[in-house]
């Protein structure tokens, strides 16, 4: 009888002592939702605009091997800014972000980035169209590979050189051959908030 009532105290100790982490979490989680990500970070209800990278391979027989999305992030503040310029200009030139490159190089992505670390082949200007849904910009562009690579980074551009990067990806390594390529599908989400 004793180790019975023992057993049933410890039980509820256990039980109160569960609904007391749970409530905590609770209210965590919901100071965190509430509140700025961080110093400067984004409020509740703020829109904040996600981008993917997918990649299929070509290879030069023909083969083709579907690598589903390969990275999220990083739209640049070189783009973000871009963006607030062209808002303002009566000669837009936004649509001419279609140029893919593809690199070697794997530093970790940064907003601050401007370019590829090391970019090889040439810029391919990719097909531009409206994804699955209103609200989202995609491009298509193929690049071929002139040498064996070992491709880890992705950018999207405004121009065939130079330019203006709007996102740099950073994935795990895609080996191509001589004359293997790769299709790359970039898609910005820019969701309605406030």
């Amino acid at each position: 009888m004793f180790n019975q009532r023992l057993e049933k105290e410890r039980t509820g100790i256990m039980l109160n002592n569960l609904f007391k982490l749970a409530a905590q979490y609770l209210r965590l989680t919901c100071k965190q939702i509430t509140r700025p990500l961080a110093t400067g970070g984004y409020q509740q209800g703020a829109v904040m605009p996600e981008s993917r990278l997918m990649a299929k391979v070509i290879r030069a027989n023909g083969d083709i091997e579907e690598l589903g999305i390969v990275s999220t992030k990083v739209v640049t503040t070189a783009f973000v800014n871009f963006l607030v310029d062209q808002l303002q200009s009566s000669t837009g030139q936004i649509a001419n972000f279609s140029f893919h490159e593809m690199g070697t190089g794997g530093t970790a992505e940064a907003i601050g980035d401007t370019a590829l670390v090391t970019a090889v082949e040439t810029r391919t200007n990719g097909t531009q169209a409206e994804g699955a849904s209103a609200n989202i910009y995609q491009s298509v562009g193929t690049v071929t590979a002139t040498a064996p690579r070992a491709i880890v980074e992705h950018g999207l551009f405004d121009a065939s050189t130079a330019g203006n990067l709007m996102d740099r990806s950073v994935f795990t390594v895609i080996n191509l051959a001589t004359n293997d390529a790769i299709q790359f599908t970039y898609e910005l989400t820019v969701p309605a908030g406030g």
